[in-house]
């Protein structure tokens, strides 16, 4: 784990870092940025974070998915992240993107968003705490997948055979 601040205070009986001011942290392919981020390590060297964001702002996290040229990367107000549970939840004016390469391909806005990288399975709700966001509503854009490798004899966009090119017309030579 790299760590850029502005200042840093490190527990050794608590195992815990508090990281203010611009943090920058990157591990391995996760990449996040807060005005606050506290780190703590368990007994089994799994690690937890909380990022907080400057006020009126959004903290930001993310992450290549693996073997797949794509990303989730995701605002709130508050993010966690826990390498145990290998999943990270976005708190408050929460936005999370799924990138293709470096397109935007989905992208969800609701109170509270949890992805599970294990499972690739993201939840979004709006009643956060009993307090309704985005005027009660989630809201998804979501990009259809690209069909898999149309069998043979269909055309690639999947609507029925491929014609083949013919010297007659209904039978009779043209």
């Amino acid at each position: 784990m790299n760590v850029e601040s502005d200042a840093m205070r490190y527990d050794d009986l608590k195992q815990t870092n508090v990281f203010t001011g611009r943090v920058v942290m990157t591990k391995g392919t996760i990449i996040i940025r807060g005005a606050r981020v506290d780190v703590r390590q368990d007994a089994e060297g799994n690690q937890f974070g909380v990022v907080t964001a400057e006020p009126g702002k959004l903290a930001y996290f993310k992450q290549k998915r693996e073997g797949l040229d794509e990303y989730i990367e995701g605002e709130g107000e508050t993010i966690e992240y826990s390498s145990k549970l290998d999943n990270v939840r976005f708190i408050k004016r929460a936005v999370m993107r799924r990138l293709v390469g470096s397109k935007v391909n989905d992208e969800i806005t609701g109170g509270l968003i949890v992805y599970d990288n294990t499972t690739d399975v993201f939840t979004v709700d709006n009643n956060l705490g009993g307090q309704n966001t985005q005027n009660g509503r989630v809201r998804a854009m979501l990009t259809p997948k690209a069909a898999a490798s149309a069998p043979a004899g269909t055309a690639s966009s999947g609507t029925g055979p491929v014609l083949r090119p013919s010297t007659t017309l209904e039978g009779a030579q043209k």
